[in-house]
């Protein structure tokens, strides 16, 4: 007996106890769901977004209790009212009397627990819809409609989607209700089935058929948006409405629509009058019909009207789609020149492009960052990005400058053993310094010409605030700042005053939330797992914890509606290094305009694709530029298309986000640019649509595609990316900073043919008066070459370089000892009155620490190539030694300023008077001599090391020369018999 006691006493202590547990659980799990929302709370606060995250929770918050109330309620309804109208006295079978058994114990927990689990799926399903929400609440008119129905395109952008939207929810409202309601009325025996009948209880019959009335009005109304909705579908010719849409698909679908609402009526009859004859016939017929009128009527239209006269049918609609896609992705303006383009290189012909030669960039920021490491890493934990950025600055002497630049980030992988959670979170907290190398320069032996560099920085870009505790690799979160008079722990920099081994400092702006309190301490210790934040006698009331520090992270969080350009970029402006981030807008229901797959678009050998959370689009604006300080992380949003109707609804739903243009400083307006991404989009798009003619573009003659890099793997089919160049291109009156990009024939089964058919370019300076845009700026030119001209493209170009038995033989000696020999990025620019191909070649040697070395340049101009050690030398002997142009790849001594980009020097640092001596001359000739001789010697025996070293005697032996000439200053281009192509793979 008490054996049997035992048990219950056990299970009644154990109760309490698994109770217990259970609310501790829940809590632990809270506070934990608690810990990450107060955390974004002070992040946003901080910040000064923290509308943005209530605007948007808050949003959430009410559309789940819609969501929820509008799924649970009706469903709750529908069952109760189906099980109180059940037959009191209803003589069941023995199997739904089981059915019962078994059921009514659970009846109040699914009566109450199915609308509450629905309810709460609908209610998440329908808090993800904000976005579309807010959009319809705050829509902005177009202020132009579409052509086939004449309604304002927000209609179709802001307004179709939500009420689409809202008709599915509401079906899937009642078509589950109405699963339910049979459901129920059959178990308590409303429906019965004797031998063939189906018998209804009166009052199932009313619920049944009412709930299926309401069902086919809403698919009525369903069918009816359908109608608009083919304005933005894509078919098999076009996206838009065509001949058949219009003419049978649109029409049919009134039709359909209307049968549905009658049908819908005889359901309601049925309801009163109990005959479901009618209904039934009539839901028969409007299957019967959407068959009919719905698939077999257009298909007739489409075969036997369409097909055979198909191109004069179709053109009315062809030509709108043109017109809109090329208005929705901003192509409409795009400016055509006709170019005959020259394919003999004659002398003299570049003379009057001189300031483009000049300025062509040869240092390719996708090679060169192991230079940028291996000359201004400094310490294992620093590092620079694997692909660097192009920029502009404008020098001393009001000259414009294309640089390479790059954030010299803190890398604490290079820690080893060092990088304990002190070191890495408290210590090494933020990067030290921007670098930024000329664009069209580099020095004798091949390295980059360096503007600003070094730690502590120093260069032509100024004064300005080195630190970067915000880069696109900075560590997950740093604890900085520190009690007033107490000693820096940060580590600044290595190195200092009086022989100091490093400079430590302390972080003094306001970048992230404040740590001064054990609260917010155990906040973060939670949201970053770890107990030191807790802990750590470092963490004080002073400190602040950074996080969520790559731009384009902060970016996004204060700007959730923006889709973001993949690249980044630093810039030193107004004594600060920030972050320019350039946003876009988006849409796929803009009517008539052709669909493109953005990850498709932008993917080439810069940017593989990538994963976007909107991919399919037909509508882009560049609607915002943004700005993110490399030290404090401080975002601002500045509204750079003030007329798109997107951002101006977003501007309604985060009031007092965006800054207006007119608050951008001449400085910053220096730095932005047309954006990358959105010249990609642009140039997939006018593969065809450069085709302004619906007739021409039918037949699709003239198609053309972006030419694949000629310079990635043969197997690899990345696009070759645009470039960002100073040139000027016909209809400019001077050279500008641009971006460009070329096009060949679209391929046709195999054949392929890769010559020139187009060059797009884009006028990509703003200007630098303070909130005024130039006009110039975004300006599309495209030179279309004639279907005659055999303008070689690309792939032609860089398979005639690597096929030269002269390019080859040299390649060979650059390749001797283990070198390694890598094309650079192979430029096109319109020149001449034709087309110059410039490809820098860089050789890099098989030590550890090498890094590629600019050594030759290889140039084509129509089938002529030339292959020399410097542009200048290269244009010469392309153009029959005289080609006009002005110095490009200016050499540069190690000791001297940095050169001009029209050739000019500055002062060296070592300059020498001229000496009045014979024999010094006499001297210097002799040495320069034996180098020869010695670097001859080198070459032929593959000893690297040592024709390094010749050739650093011979390049200082040049300059003395140069001195004692008479020449101001150091020089700045070697003859070639003084700079062999064979320079040393050296890493110096």
């Amino acid at each position: 007996m008490s054996a049997q006691t035992h048990e219950p006493r056990t299970s009644r202590r154990r109760a309490p106890i698994a109770i217990t547990i259970g609310v501790v659980a829940v809590l632990v799990i809270a506070f934990f769901v608690f810990a990450g929302l107060y955390a974004d709370v002070l992040w946003y606060d901080q910040l000064g977004y923290l509308g943005v995250l209530t605007t948007e929770w808050v949003s959430r918050v009410v559309l789940f209790v819609i969501g929820f109330l509008a799924m649970a309620v009706p469903i709750w309804a529908s069952i109760q009212i189906a099980y109180r109208t059940r037959p009191v006295y209803a003589k069941l079978n023995s199997q739904l009397d089981r059915y019962q058994e078994v059921f009514e114990p659970l009846r109040r927990l699914a009566m109450y627990g199915i609308p509450a689990i629905l309810g709460i799926f609908a209610g998440v399903a329908t808090s993800t819809r904000w976005e579309l929400t807010l959009t319809w609440l705050n829509r902005t008119p177009f202020g132009e409609t579409d052509p086939q129905f004449g309604f304002d395109i927000g209609f179709y952008v802001f307004e179709l989607p939500f009420y689409r939207s809202v008709v599915g929810f509401a079906s899937a409202v009642v078509l589950l209700s109405a699963i339910l309601v049979v459901a129920t009325n059959y178990l308590y025996g409303a429906i019965r089935i004797s031998g063939r009948e189906v018998v209804i209880s009166k009052s199932a019959r009313i619920q049944i058929a009412v709930t299926a009335g309401l069902y086919l009005l809403l698919q009525a109304v369903s069918i009816w948006f359908d109608q608009y909705a083919t304005v933005t579908e894509q078919g098999s010719l076009i996206t838009g409405a065509a001949y058949t849409d219009v003419n049978a698909v649109i029409p049919g679908r009134g039709i359909l629509a209307a049968i549905a609402v009658g049908v819908a009526i005889l359901f309601f009859v049925t309801a009163v009058i109990g005959r479901w004859r009618l209904p039934l016939v009539g839901t028969a017929l409007l299957i019967v019909s959407s068959l009919i009128i719905g698939s077999l009527y257009p298909w007739v239209v489409q075969r036997f009207q369409v097909d055979p006269s198909e191109r004069a049918l179709e053109e009315p609609y062809i030509q709108r789609n043109i017109d809109l896609t090329r208005d929705a992705y901003g192509v409409a303006d795009i400016e055509e020149i006709p170019y005959e383009a020259k394919t003999d290189a004659e002398p003299g012909a570049l003379r009057s492009d001189a300031e483009t030669t000049a300025s062509i960039r040869l240092m390719d920021p996708a090679i060169i960052s192991p230079a940028f490491n291996q000359l201004q890493q400094f310490r294992q934990y620093y590092q620079f990005p694997s692909d660097l950025d192009v920029d502009r600055y404008e020098l001393e002497d009001g000259s414009t400058q294309d640089t390479i630049v790059a954030i010299r980030d803190v890398a604490l992988e290079g820690l080893g053993d060092a990088n304990t959670w002190y070191n890495s979170h408290i210590v090494y907290t933020h990067g030290y310094g921007l670098v930024a190398a000329a664009g069209n320069q580099r020095s004798a032996d091949g390295q980059p010409v360096f503007l600003q560099s070094g730690i502590p920085s120093t260069g032509a870009l100024g004064d300005f605030q080195p630190r970067v505790y915000f880069g696109e690799s900075s560590p997950d979160y740093s604890i900085v700042g520190a009690p007033e008079g107490a000693d820096p722990v940060e580590l600044d920099y290595p190195g200092g005053s009086d022989g100091a081994d490093q400079t430590q400092t302390t972080f003094e702006g306001d970048g992230g939330p404040k740590l001064d309190n054990a609260f917010t301490k155990l906040i973060y210790a939670l949201k970053f797992q770890s107990e030191q934040i807790f802990l750590s006698d470092a963490v004080t009331t002073d400190s602040q914890i950074l996080y969520d520090r790559n731009p384009l992270d902060r970016v996004r969080k204060v700007a959730p509606y923006l889709t973001l350009d993949s690249d980044t970029y630093p810039s030193v402006v107004d004594g600060r290094i920030v972050w320019i981030v350039d946003g876009y807008t988006l849409s796929d229901q803009y009517p008539y305009s052709d669909k493109v797959s953005m990850s498709e678009a932008i993917a080439d050998s810069d940017l593989p694709t990538p994963t976007l959370a909107f991919d399919e689009v037909n509508y882009i604006r560049n609607s915002v530029k943004a700005t993110v300080d490399a030290y404090d992380g401080s975002v601002t949003l500045y509204a750079w298309d003030e007329q798109d109707p997107i951002l101006e609804t977003w501007q309604k739903v985060f009031p007092s986000t965006l800054k207006p243009m007119s608050e951008m400083s001449g400085e910053l307006m220096s730095h932005v640019r047309y954006p990358a991404d959105l010249f990609k989009v642009q140039r997939a798009v006018l593969g065809r649509y450069h085709v302004d003619q619906a007739g021409a573009f039918y037949s699709r003659e003239d198609a053309w595609t972006t030419p694949k890099d000629p310079t990635a793997p043969e197997s690899s089919a990345l696009l070759q990316p645009p470039y960002y160049l100073t040139m000027q291109m016909p209809g400019q009156e001077a050279p500008s900073y641009s971006l460009y990009s070329t096009f060949i024939p679209e391929a046709r089964g195999a054949q392929s043919r890769n010559v020139l058919r187009g060059y797009l370019a884009v006028d990509s300076d703003a200007g630098s008066e303070a909130g005024v845009r130039s006009d110039g700026y975004g300006k599309l030119r495209m030179l279309a070459l004639p279907e005659d001209d055999n303008v070689p493209g690309p792939g032609q170009v860089q398979n005639t370089f690597d096929s030269d038995p002269t390019v080859g033989r040299e390649l060979n000696i650059l390749q001797q000892g283990q070198s390694t020999v890598t094309n650079g990025n192979l430029l096109t620019l319109p020149v001449g009155g034709g087309l110059l191909y410039v490809q820098p070649v860089y050789v890099q040697s098989s030590g550890g620490t090498a890094y590629p070395l600019l050594q030759k340049v290889l140039v084509a101009f129509g089938d002529q190539i030339a292959f020399q050690d410097t542009l200048d030398q290269a244009l010469d002997v392309l153009f029959g030694g005289d080609s006009g142009a002005a110095a490009g790849d200016q050499e540069v001594e190690p000791g001297t300023e940095t050169p001009a980009p029209d050739g000019g020097t500055g002062e060296g640092e070592g300059e020498t008077e001229q000496p009045t001596e014979n024999s010094e001359l006499q001297t210097l000739l002799n040495r320069a001599q034996q180098a020869l001789e010695n670097k001859q010697a080198a070459l032929q025996a593959g000893d690297w090391t040592a024709y390094g070293e010749a050739d650093a005697e011979l390049a200082e032996i040049v300059s003395e020369l140069v001195a004692l000439a008479g020449e101001d200053g150091a020089s700045t281009g070697t003859p070639s018999t003084q700079t062999p192509s064979t320079e040393a793979p050296s890493a110096g």
